[in-house]
């Protein structure tokens, strides 16, 4: 059974193949048109994931999509009749939904010959059953309790469940107007970071500040007695506007949601230019302990409904490394397991997994331990990029040779750029599209920043460990593979790796396992040996763009930054 998943008509727009229950392949459409978060119809993340396997739409069985135009169809009617939402954003909606229901339209005019001899069909999946089987069906757990929480998907924010073998039972659903993703997206955009997906600018800057202003917070969203919540419609201006989403090429945009009322309680709103205030820093800290409580509350309730130990989370609130990373220690579970692509990139697996156990009743046999599904270039590319570019470089027969001279290059302050295999998918570079440094330098962060990043100082970066030392620098043990959670960092150890211990002493941590990434393992084993410490740091392999994809890519990126030394495969390049 083939079948080609699709999130389509939304930000991170996607495509994933699945064979017979296995993830062949799977990218988000920003990788390749080189535009972050874009929104549409993934063409090419499409093109990708067949060519990948040398397959045309004729040899796919069935196409899901993660969208379901009829689901609470009667709730959309009903709300937009009540609000009197506008007639240009009921006909906005209307076009969107169209789209989705009429996919054998797009892929006529994208894939006119090949999608002539297409005779499989078309499956719509709503948006959260999809998130929840991103997490549930690849989890390592036979049952478990099932929880996604985002903006909007479907006219739903939340949707809990519990899974038990290959099937899921629906349990809880927060529709609009309600939405703990809206709640954060609206204070995101108030204290200035106005862009699609700037929330975790928020959680990076949250830690920097104290949370002084949190009855104020409560007063915008709040608990409900059946374990979960509700917002202030006062402050928030979605009920009669609706949430107005545009993609003007590609580029997906949301609309401000606070109202005057937000301004009266919390004062003017930052614009992108002003300065962080300490104001706008206790207030960012605010807001992340009140969702944390929200998310705390909404799982313990899922706990106690499912009796289960286990949760699988999803969403682009799962997004939250922060409020994961402290899920277990504030509810009585005991393991939790986030995917890779926790956000809407992630439903196009989602929806796959979904018809093929839930729809057909297919066992599962599929854990996923690594997000490494996308774009891989073979040494032939890689080297006729370089021969192209007329850049000098070095191949390395012997790997251990290699991982030698660039673990020198580490220790003797260089910044590395390192591309290996297939590109990671989601949202976070994990040892294969990654720039990797010395954690034990004060000045890293600043030298990232001057040579390369050029982002906002608070942000943080990232700790990639060996999954056996973890137990060695932080107060809690867990396989974190795909950085998915922050932890604290032990009081004696945070001096040792200053460049990825975080201003509160935390770290967004990426446990490496010897058996899934044996190359990345043993560079950070390498740079054990030489120096006592079983980290790099590791950031995405970027410059504001989104995490490069090809051997082009890559070098360009190199070229136009002030990195010191490229990685690509066996091929060694410095200036």
């Amino acid at each position: 059974m083939k079948i080609l998943g699709l999130n389509a008509y939304h930000g991170d727009a996607s495509a994933c193949l699945l064979i017979d229950g296995q993830i062949i392949s799977a990218t988000e459409e920003e990788r390749i048109r080189r535009l972050k978060h874009w929104a549409g119809f993934p063409t090419e993340a499409i093109k990708f994931c067949l060519e990948d396997s040398g397959l045309k739409l004729s040899d796919i069985d069935v196409i899901t999509i993660s969208r379901d135009p009829y689901a609470n169809f009667g709730l959309k009617v009903l709300h937009a009749l009540k609000n009197r939402l506008s007639i240009s954003n009921i006909k906005d909606r209307v076009t969107n939904l169209q789209k989705a229901m009429n996919l054998k339209d797009e892929f006529a005019l994208h894939f006119p010959d090949d999608f002539k001899n297409f005779r499989g069909k078309i499956v719509n999946v709503e948006h959260h059953r999809s998130h929840l089987a991103s997490a549930y069906f690849v989890s390592p757990y036979e049952e478990s309790a099932i929880l996604s929480i985002d903006g909007f998907g479907d006219f739903s924010s939340l949707m809990s469940a519990y899974g038990k073998g290959n099937q899921f039972q629906v349990l809880d659903q927060v529709n609009y107007p309600h939405s703990l993703g809206v709640f954060y997206t609206a204070f995101t955009q108030y204290l200035g970071f106005p862009h699609y997906g700037d929330e975790y600018k928020v959680m990076g800057l949250a830690p920097y500040g104290t949370a002084n202003y949190k009855e104020q917070v409560r007063k915008v969203v709040s608990l409900t007695n059946d374990g979960l919540f509700k917002l202030n419609m006062d402050y928030f201006n979605h009920t009669k506007q609706g949430v107005n989403m545009t993609w003007t090429d590609g580029l997906p945009h949301v609309d401000s949601m606070f109202t005057d009322m937000f301004i009266k309680t919390f004062g003017p709103n930052r614009t992108k230019e002003e300065e962080l205030t300490q104001y706008h820093k206790d207030l960012a800290a605010s807001v992340q302990a009140v969702t944390e409580e929200v998310i705390f509350h909404i799982a313990e309730n899922l706990r106690k409904k499912t009796g289960s130990e286990n949760l699988c989370l999803a969403g682009g609130v799962g997004q939250n490394s922060v409020a994961n990373g402290k899920i277990i220690a504030n509810t009585g579970f005991k393991n939790l397991y986030i995917p890779p692509a926790a956000h809407d990139a992630g439903t196009s697996i989602g929806s796959a997994l979904y018809y093929h156990h839930q729809t057909l009743k297919n066992k599962r046999n599929l854990v996923s331990k690594t997000g490494y599904y996308g774009y891989h270039a073979t040494n032939d590319e890689i080297e006729n990029t370089l021969k192209k570019n007329n850049v000098t470089y070095t191949y390395f027969e012997d790997r251990e040779e290699l991982i030698d001279i660039v673990t020198d290059k580490i220790i003797d302050a260089c910044v590395i750029g390192w591309y290996q295999g297939r590109a990671e998918f989601g949202p976070r570079a994990l040892g294969h599209r990654s720039i990797i440094a010395d954690p034990r330098r004060n000045d890293a962060k600043e030298i990232l920043n001057l040579k390369i990043k050029r982002r906002e100082s608070f942000r943080p970066f990232a700790p990639s460990i060996l999954e056996e030392k973890v137990a060695d620098y932080f107060e809690k043990t867990d396989e974190v593979p795909f950085m998915e959670k922050v932890f604290v960092i032990k009081p004696e150890k945070r001096a040792d790796i200053p460049a990825v211990t975080h201003v509160d002493g935390t770290g967004r941590l990426q446990s490496v396992n010897k058996n899934y990434e044996p190359m990345y393992h043993r560079l950070i084993e390498r740079f054990y040996e030489k120096t006592g410490v079983p980290i790099l740091l590791n950031t995405s392999f970027n410059e504001n763009e989104p995490i490069v994809n090809t051997p082009q890519e890559a070098l360009d990126c190199y070229l136009r930054t002030k990195m010191d030394v490229l990685v690509m495969g066996n091929f060694y390049i410095c200036r």
